[in-house]
């Protein structure tokens, strides 16, 4: 992590919503020393528990669920958004179950205490996995929620993770 710089929670400064919603995130996490990833637009920070958390959800018909649900810890990684949107774009269509989609990509995979990020990330944020929640049709109230999102019934899950470490790329 030479390239970076660690951040205490206090000193974050994005703004979430354009954060996650505009720039995505890739999800990424350990199963059996092989490392996946998804590209994501929907999640958030805040606090739970009094810790202060992340939040994510993952389509259960994602390859990366299995490397999240195996691991500790998970990483949210997040890049110049103008320099890196095709790659964004094509690894959250891509999967990874025949190859390496991010060696495919062009991306560095690196790891600190065990869990992967990107070399090229702006900004990576440290997660240890605390919760996970399965969504249903039972827990939606605005009724138009299902029949948009969820018509297949690849639901997601929600995962809490709290925020251990976040690192900045330091200005080049």
């Amino acid at each position: 992590m030479n390239q970076f710089k660690e951040l205490q929670v206090k000193e974050f400064q994005y703004n979430p919503f354009d954060l996650i919603g505009n720039e995505w995130m890739f999800i990424s996490a350990v199963k059996e020393g092989k490392v996946n990833t998804l590209t994501a637009s929907w999640g958030g920070f805040g606090v739970m528990w009094n810790r202060n958390v992340v939040f994510v959800f993952i389509r259960q018909s994602r390859f990366t669920k299995e490397f999240v649900d195996a691991a500790d810890s998970f990483s949210l990684t997040f890049f110049d958004t103008e320099k890196y949107r095709e790659i964004m774009t094509q690894l959250g269509t891509e999967s990874g179950r025949k190859e390496s989609k991010m060696q495919k990509a062009g991306i560095t995979v690196e790891q600190v205490d065990g869990v992967p990020y990107f070399k090229e990330a702006k900004l990576v944020v440290i997660c240890r996995k605390m919760s996970r929640h399965h969504l249903s049709s039972e827990g939606f109230i605005d009724e138009t929620v299902e029949p948009q999102w969820y018509a297949d019934k690849d639901y997601h899950e929600m995962y809490i993770g709290e925020v251990v470490k976040i690192f900045e790329k330091e200005n080049e």
